[in-house]
């Protein structure tokens, strides 16, 4: 990295560390969470400062790797329940279970049409990576992630859960 490349990046760290912050916190809904995804996202972003094609404003690259970086994460630690000791038996998820039970969310589901249902069934009951419901259903992998951004769309817009006793507390985790 020459010196006026250096210097560009040095501005733009200056400049925009504190709107990459918030939307770090937008994304993972902590503070030190989103301080270690900016700091992320900026560390990847000077490793790959020399592809990056606009170097005038490169917020939008650093935004994405952030975004990625904490779907990562997020998705890692959706597999994980860790906990001091471990369990004699399975750990029982009540929110997911009050959810299926739920008639309504069940009602929502049918209200969608046949491809978003079938979608997210498999992407969330199945638990199949996007590839795999794109050959289940002979559809490309995009029309997947869109017909699944739809369907949450209409579900988030016809139902929410109803409120649980635990629901509101602070838990640490």
């Amino acid at each position: 990295m020459d010196d006026d490349d250096a210097l560009t990046y040095e501005r733009f760290v200056t400049d925009r560390a504190s709107t990459l912050l918030r939307y770090g916190y937008v994304l993972t809904g902590n503070a030190h969470d989103a301080a270690d995804l900016v700091q992320e996202g900026l560390i990847r972003l000077r490793a790959a400062w020399p592809r990056v094609v606009r170097k005038d404003d490169p917020e939008g690259y650093t935004r994405t790797i952030m975004a990625r970086k904490h779907i990562s994460m997020w998705r890692r630690r959706r597999r994980e329940h860790l906990v001091r000791e471990v369990p004699e038996r399975d750990h029982v998820d009540r929110g997911l279970e009050q959810a299926e039970r739920d008639p309504r969310l069940w009602r929502a589901l049918a209200a969608l049409p046949k491809r978003q249902r079938a979608v997210l069934v498999l992407r969330y009951y199945e638990d199949l990576p996007d590839e795999e419901i794109a050959k289940v259903l002979g559809i490309s992998r995009g029309t997947v992630r869109s017909q699944a951004a739809r369907a949450l769309d209409k579900l988030r817009a016809d139902w929410r859960p109803a409120p649980t006793p635990t629901m509101g507390a602070h838990h640490d985790r």
